[in-house]
């Protein structure tokens, strides 16, 4: 067994809560993540304290909803939500009632190219959380009376969804931009695609995503490095090696467009966005400051000075940086009365173009600095955001030391390297999605041109 320690300064685990089974970070002083490899060969990352008798375990596996065959959109969220329903012996009553009874808590999550999950258990319970998490992801059920009672959850929500203005246009936005390829399916499908996926159908994208390759693994709490390795071998050294993702081509560029879905409602909802960088790129942590700035800092951001405290326009406006694994987008999004939405969208098109052609200034800059330095402690105040964001640095292949070094980086960002990003994201094309009512369509269309 191969132990790295890593002293992660300024943090310490300290006291929980135990319905969130979670436990708080106090500053300070410092915590060893250490990154570990397991007898049987496998890499995680512990943070061991036995402050409290609670462990958190976040794993993560290469996979997603870039796996679902067409037609059968969806598949892999109903996947997250069966796993739980009945494994080996045990049928979903029965899995279900040993979870409640000995406080074990399992969720599963599925995205664009990762699925994750969480186990969170009391110590002294940790033989029977490993064994129940073992079991479901070596050998869940899929019985036909659970697949079809979350079948039929999902395909509620997204009857609801069907008049939700945001997802409406969030799912519009994501089609048109990656248009026939997998980034630009929906991912939770849809009624008609979760009505034609069978359990053979969860068995097959299970065996699929279900490997060792490309696992990242974090482990936190009451429970030692010996322990840990031990039940991390006999949980997850039994899957089969071997990759679950075939080769992503990357998507064309994002393109000027202008789509206009009318709902009758009284608000209309605009999301926008373009192309943007990786979050590999050496230019990534700028653009983060950069968007914090734009749109990405809440009451402080310019988008929100400009669009809610200026005009108002709306009661809130957003924008962020995202990545999958071969592509880069920025998003905004704001929802304003229909009869204002024209004039929102107005305001937004021009903050993005001065961001583009001015950049930050260095007041701006040094708020957001300061802002986004002392709130990345908040990421690690509980058991949960620990493990996971542990993970995640994983799958961003990143060190564990990152977490000392992410401050210096931000730090170290000027204003001439911000100028420089903010015209290399936000001079991009605009993809604009309109929701609302009809009479907002001859103004989208003088949009389009």
């Amino acid at each position: 067994m191969f132990i790295r320690p890593v002293v992660v300064k300024s943090l310490l685990i300290g006291a929980f809560t135990l319905l969130a089974v979670s436990f708080l970070i106090k500053p300070s002083m410092a915590v060893d993540v250490q990154e570990v490899t397991s007898p049987g060969g496998l890499d995680y990352w512990l943070v061991s304290d036995n402050t409290v008798p609670l462990i958190t375990v976040s794993f993560s596996f290469t996979g997603g909803s870039v796996l679902d065959p067409a037609g059968k959109e969806g598949l892999a969220g109903l996947l997250s939500a069966t796993l739980d329903e009945g494994a080996a012996e045990m049928d979903s009553q029965a899995f279900q009632t040993q979870l409640e009874e000995t406080a074990v808590r399992l969720s599963f999550d599925s995205r664009a190219e990762r699925f994750s999950g969480v186990m969170r258990t009391l110590s002294s319970n940790k033989q029977i959380a490993f064994e129940l998490l073992g079991k479901a992801m070596s050998q869940p059920r899929f019985d036909a009376e659970p697949v079809a009672r979350m079948t039929s959850r999902i395909q509620a929500r997204l009857r609801g969804d069907l008049t939700d203005a945001g997802n409406i246009a969030s799912e519009t936005w994501f089609a048109t931009a990656f248009p026939a390829h997998p980034y630009g399916a929906p991912p939770s499908g849809t009624i008609d695609s979760l009505g034609r996926i069978e359990p053979d159908d969860l068995r097959k994208l299970h065996g699929q995503i279900f490997k060792q390759n490309g696992l990242k693994l974090a482990v936190v709490g009451d429970i030692d490095v010996e322990s840990a390795s031990a039940f991390i071998d006999a949980t997850f050294g039994a899957l089969p090696e071997g990759q679950a993702m075939p080769e992503i081509v990357a998507p064309a560029q994002i393109t000027d467009n202008t789509v206009f879905v009318p709902l009758d409602k009284p608000q209309t909802t605009i999301r926008m966005g373009g192309n943007s960088i990786l979050i590999d790129d050496p230019d990534f942590i700028t653009a983060y400051v950069v968007n914090h700035i734009l749109g990405g800092g809440s009451f402080t951001s310019r988008l929100y000075k400009e669009v809610r405290e200026k005009r108002g326009l709306a009661y809130s406006v957003f924008s962020y940086l995202s990545s999958f694994d071969e592509k880069g987008f920025f998003f905004v999004g704001v929802g304003s009365r229909s009869d204002r939405a024209e004039e929102a969208r107005e305001v937004i098109v021009a903050e993005l173009k001065r961001m583009a052609e001015e950049g930050p200034t260095l007041d701006e800059m040094r708020a957001a600095k300061d802002y986004l330095k002392g709130a990345y402690a908040l990421r690690f105040d509980t058991s949960d955001k620990i493990a996971n964001q542990l993970v995640g640095l994983q799958i961003q292949g990143r060190g564990a030391d990152y977490i000392n070094q992410r401050n210096e980086l931000i730090e170290s960002v000027s204003q001439e390297d911000a100028i420089r990003v903010a015209k290399r994201i936000f001079s991009s094309p605009l993809l604009t999605v309109v929701v609302g009512q009809p009479a907002i369509k001859q103004a989208s269309e003088d949009i389009k041109g």
